[in-house]
C-alpha cells in the first residue's frame, strides 16, 4: 500500500525541491499542486496556495449539485482562477501536466487510484494538516498541542481549549474539530497556543510535524478498510509522538500508547507523561481520592502533587462523570500543563466545560429509568467505555459494524447487563454473539427501519428496564444504514424518549 512518502522513486528533473517549503514566507509561488477534494480542507489548502502564488488544480470525483456547499466552494475557487477537475474520470488518473505536489483531504484513502500513481510516481503528497504545519510563520508561531485516539479526541481537545482560554490565552481547537487547522494557523490574529485533534487518516499524511506536546488517548482496531490493517492503522496514530518538543501524553491503562511513546523519535529532552485514572507515580497525572492531581509537572514531584481540579468539577447535572470522560480531562489537563499553565486554569476550564452533544448526555429520567444518549458510540471501544460508567443497563446496539469484531465487548459485558434491544442491518451479529456469551439476557430485535422505529426501540428497553437502571443508546456500530449520522440517531432516541414519557403522564 502506497504510504504517502515524499522520497521520489521516479525524480523528474525539473520537480521543485520542496525542503524549503517551512514556513509561510517560504518560496510557494510557482509551486504546481493538485489538491486531491473539494471538502472544506480541500478548498482551505487551494485557497492558501493560490494565495501565494503557486498554480492549483483541484480535483474531485463528484460533481456537485447547484446550491449546495461544494457548489458555492467550486464557485469561489473559479473566481480565483484555480482549475476544477470534477466527476469520477477526474479522480482516476493524474493530470497530464507536471506536478510538484498533490495535497489531499483526509478522506481520499492511500489506494485511491489517483494518489497511488502520485506514489508511483514519486510525487510528493501531503494531508492539509502538514500543508498547514509547513505555512506556520517563520517566527512566533504558535505551538501545537495535539491530540489523537480511537475514541474521546473531541472531548479532551475541547477541555483543552477551555482550559487554555481559562489561563489567558488566546487559543482554538482545530484539525479535526473546531477551525479548520490552516484557518487557525493563518488566522490574521495569531493565536498563542493550537489544541489540534489529529484523525488516523490526517497523521498517515504528515511528515514534518513536531508539536510541543502530544497525547494518544487509547487505540483499538478502527478504520481498518481505510488502513489496509490494524498495524497500519496502530502506525498512523503513534505518529502523533514524532518529534515531540516537551511531553509525550501517554495512557497507563493502555500499553500500546505506552509502546508508542518508547519506539517514537522524540526532540531530545522530551518526557513521557502517563495519565491514569489510579493514583499517579512520578512523572504522571492521575487521581488521589476525588483529586485530579499533577505528579509530572511540579518541582518536588517525588514527595507531593499538585491539585488540578476535582470530580466535582467534570459533574454533569448530578451525575458522576463515567470513567472514560475523567481520563479524557486528565488527558487535556496534562496537555495544558506542558504548556505551562496553572493548577488553576486547568480546574476553571473543566468547571466551565460542555460537553458536545450525544456523548453520554442524560435525555430523561423516566419512571426512575434514565434514559442516556451516547450516540456517539461508533464502534466496539467507545461502547465499552459508556457500559462501564453504568452498574445496571439495558443496552441500545446495532447499527453498521463495518467488520468490527463485537465478541470482545459481548463477552466482558454482555452477562451483566439487564437487557438489550437491538436496532440495524447488522444487528444479527451481535444478537449471535449475545446467544454465545450471555444467552440468559433478554434480547429484543427491531428489524423496522421507518421513522418511527426508535419509538419501538425506546418501548422495548422501557418495558425491559427496572427503577434505577439506565437505558443506554451506545450503538458499538456506525448510523448511516438508518441515520444520516451519529447525531441524527442521538436526536431521534431523545424525542422518542420525550414521546414515551409524555404517552406516561
Amino acid at each position: 500500500m502506497p504510504n504517502g512518502s515524499s522520497v521520489p522513486s521516479e525524480a523528474t528533473p525539473d520537480r521543485r525541491d520542496l525542503s524549503a517549503l517551512t514556513h509561510e514566507g517560504a518560496p510557494w509561488a510557482g509551486l504546481r499542486v493538485l489538491v486531491a477534494g473539494l471538502g472544506v480542507s480541500g478548498f482551505a489548502a487551494a485557497d492558501a496556495l493560490a494565495d501565494r502564488g503557486a498554480h492549483v488544480v483541484v480535483v474531485d470525483a463528484q460533481v456537485p449539485v447547484p446550491s449546495s456547499a461544494a457548489h458555492e466552494r467550486a464557485s469561489i475557487l473559479e473566481v480565483l482562477d484555480i482549475e476544477l477537475l470534477l466527476g469520477p474520470e477526474a479522480a482516476a488518473r493524474l493530470p497530464e501536466r507536471p506536478l510538484d505536489l498533490v495535497v489531499t483531504s483526509p478522506g481520499w484513502r492511500p489506494d485511491q487510484p489517483l494518489l497511488a500513481a502520485a506514489a508511483a510516481h514519486g510525487i510528493p503528497i501531503w494531508g492539509e494538516v502538514e500543508l498547514a504545519w509547513r505555512m506556520r510563520p517563520r517566527a512566533g508561531a504558535a505551538p501545537w498541542l495535539s491530540v489523537t485516539g480511537t475514541n474521546g479526541k473531541t472531548t479532551t481537545v475541547q477541555m483543552l481549549a477551555g482550559i487554555l482560554r481559562a489561563a489567558g490565552l488566546r487559543a482554538c481547537s482545530a484539525g479535526n474539530v473546531g477551525t479548520p487547522i490552516l484557518e487557525a494557523v493563518l488566522d490574521p490574529q495569531p493565536y498563542d497556543v493550537i489544541a489540534v485533534e489529529l484523525s488516523s487518516f490526517q497523521l498517515h499524511w504528515s511528515h514534518s510535524l513536531s508539536p510541543m506536546a502530544a497525547a494518544c488517548l487509547n487505540i483499538a482496531p478502527d478504520h481498518i478498510d481505510w488502513h489496509g490493517s490494524y498495524g497500519e492503522y496502530w502506525r498512523a496514530k503513534a505518529k502523533v509522538f514524532a518529534r515531540t518538543q516537551v511531553a509525550c501524553i501517554y495512557n497507563e491503562d493502555d500499553p500500546e500508547t505506552l509502546r508508542m511513546v518508547q519506539e517514537a523519535e522524540v526532540v531530545e529532552g522530551a518526557r513521557a507523561v502517563g495519565f491514569t485514572l489510579a493514583i499517579p507515580g512520578v512523572s504522571m497525572v492521575g487521581l488521589v481520592e476525588d483529586v485530579l492531581a499533577d505528579r509530572a509537572f511540579v518541582a518536588e514531584r517525588r514527595t507531593s502533587a499538585a491539585e488540578m481540579g476535582t470530580l466535582a468539577d467534570l459533574t454533569r447535572a448530578d451525575n458522576p462523570p463515567p470513567p472514560h470522560v475523567v481520563a479524557n480531562a486528565l488527558a487535556a489537563a496534562a496537555l495544558a500543563r506542558a504548556y505551562g499553565v496553572p493548577t488553576g486554569a486547568v480546574r476553571d476550564g473543566l468547571r466551565a466545560f460542555v460537553p458536545e452533544p450525544h456523548r453520554a448526555a442524560p435525555v430523561l429520567t423516566v419512571d426512575g429509568v434514565r434514559f442516556v444518549d451516547d450516540s456517539k458510540a461508533t464502534n466496539p471501544h467507545a461502547a465499552a467505555a459508556s457500559l462501564a460508567a453504568y452498574e445496571h443497563v439495558v443496552w441500545v446496539a446495532g447499527g453498521l459494524l463495518k467488520g468490527a469484531d463485537i465478541d470482545p465487548l459481548v463477552a466482558r459485558f454482555g452477562p451483566g447487563l439487564r437487557a438489550v434491544v437491538l436496532i440495524g442491518a447488522d444487528r444479527e451479529q451481535i444478537a449471535q454473539s449475545l446467544a454465545r456469551h450471555a444467552p440468559d439476557v433478554p434480547v429484543v430485535q427491531v428489524p423496522d427501519t421507518d421513522t418511527g422505529a426508535m419509538d419501538r426501540v425506546v418501548a422495548a428497553a422501557a418495558a425491559l428496564a427496572l427503577p434505577g437502571d439506565v437505558v443506554l443508546l451506545a450503538p458499538a456500530a456506525a448510523s448511516m444504514d438508518m441515520f444520516a449520522n451519529y447525531g441524527a440517531r442521538g436526536d431521534a432516541f431523545a424525542s422518542a424518549v420525550a414521546r414515551h414519557s409524555s404517552r406516561g403522564e
